[in-house]
């Protein structure tokens, strides 16, 4: 049986190489060591120290370039100019804790609303994504009554208490709790043609379950790109039975945003859209501030009513103005820049150029996904049933040495997560392709 990869495990550091020399003389790895402890993750077999980024490029200490084909925190690209001068302009005026009333956040407010349908009136914005989950949670259970979860195998929603519980790709050792059924992800591999109807019965036996073991259905939460299982985005509206199943058992659908939202799929702002669903809570967070810490669900208002009768819910700094010019920059570039378009149109020449390298190189076993999130999988003999994390962990550290940053995903680290800033230009497109071959040949 092929060894399942903990999320922090793919493509990370395992202590066993040296790191450059700092200008102090001290070993820079060594100090993060020393002060991270066991909590520290890093990148690759030899850590990089980076120390500044443009658009989709970033530059290590040692004055090379990267082409950053990873890191989905700084979508509109890193360190964007209008990102930057409505941070530093409105940090340079007034920065202050929510509880005030300013212009700023609530035109903020209002923009991002209007992404969304218009039965989700509320907006509650929160600093992280795992604490907009931990809230979502909080709110289904409230609102059902019930405190039984379904997620799929090897998702990841955060590392709250109450969200690592429902992240089965963040735990080393032991069992989810008993309140908490995992399935196995929309896979062709597993339900083969008919995905819709697999994934929604795998639904359907987890609610019986969670009923039979006394904790009912709270909520069905999902990742609608299923990026930590291995990017499954299609076909279009096959979550739309798994949902009314999950209705049916008087469950919520949580709708996880932090990664697939904001344009990236190209075809629609949000990753739910594309399957016609009606989510009652949409977490979102990571590309939400282009690196500034932002996130927060839309809701419900009923839910969330219900929710503060009991306990209410305050952030300190989740509605500052700082944090809410910066949210509105973000939308902003989105749009003027025609940034969802580019992601349609540059996901399709990347996924061209991908399968026209399966075509080449028969250990390119699948390739999936939607806009700028795409998932490859390796496999040694091309056979998707042998996956390799091996494979892909050798692929990641050839691709850095080609000078483009990748990361893995998938039960056991087998896919290739292709995640470039929304401002991806062609030639950056086959700047990667040629990389991602040069690196396949390198690893024979």
């Amino acid at each position: 049986m092929k060894p399942v990869r903990p999320i922090l495990d793919m493509n990370a550091y395992d202590g066993k190489t040296s790191f450059a020399q700092t200008k102090e003389g001290d070993d820079l790895l060594s100090r993060r060591t020393r002060n991270f402890g066991a909590a520290s993750v890093l990148f690759y077999r030899d850590p990089i120290e980076m120390v500044s980024g443009s658009g989709c490029w970033m530059t290590a200490a040692d004055g090379t370039s990267y082409l950053d084909f990873y890191n989905n925190v700084p979508s509109v690209g890193h360190c964007h100019p209008r990102v930057l001068v409505a941070m530093s302009e409105q940090a340079a005026k007034l920065n202050i804790n929510s509880r005030y009333l300013h212009q700023t956040t609530e035109e903020y407010l209002d923009r991002l609303k209007a992404t969304f349908p218009n039965y989700l009136e509320n907006i509650v914005l929160t600093c992280s994504g795992s604490e907009a989950n931990d809230l979502a949670l909080r709110i289904a259970q409230r609102a059902t009554g019930a405190r039984g979860f379904i997620v799929t195998e090897s998702a990841y929603h955060g590392n709250t208490a109450a969200v690592t519980d429902i992240s089965p790709s963040a735990l080393k050792r032991g069992q989810l709790p008993d309140h908490v059924i995992a399935i196995p992800a929309p896979s062709k591999l597993t339900y083969g043609d008919d995905i819709a109807a697999g994934f929604a019965d795998e639904v359907n036996k987890a609610a019986l379950v969670l009923q039979d073991r006394g904790y009912g259905v709270a909520a069905l939460i999902a990742d609608s790109i299923f990026s930590s299982d291995g990017v499954f985005s299609n076909p279009r509206g096959f979550l739309r039975l798994a949902v009314a199943i999950v209705h049916r058992a008087d469950g919520l659908f949580i709708a996880d945003e932090v990664q697939p939202g904001f344009a990236r799929t190209g075809d629609a702002f949000w990753g739910f859209a594309r399957h016609d669903v009606e989510p009652d809570i949409v977490s979102m967070g990571k590309p939400m501030g282009n690196g500034f810490p932002m996130a927060g669900i839309a809701v419900r208002p009923e839910l969330l009513s219900a929710f503060c009768d009991d306990v209410g819910y305050f952030n300190t700094f989740a509605a500052s103005p700082v944090a809410s010019a910066t949210g509105l920059a973000v939308l902003n570039v989105i749009r003027d820049e025609n940034l969802q378009a580019n992601a349609a149109l540059c996901g399709k020449s990347l996924r061209e150029g991908l399968l026209h390298l399966a075509d080449i190189d028969g250990r390119i076993s699948d390739v999936r996904g939607a806009g700028l999130f795409i998932g490859v999988d390796l496999s040694p003999d091309g056979d998707p049933t042998n996956p390799s994390g091996q494979l892909v962990s050798d692929i990641i550290n050839a691709m850095r040495e080609n000078r483009v940053l990748i990361g893995a995903a998938g039960k056991y680290g087998q896919t290739l997560k292709i995640r470039p800033p929304l401002c991806l230009k062609s030639s950056e497109v086959d700047f990667f392709i040629e990389a991602l071959a040069k690196s396949l040949r390198a690893c024979r």
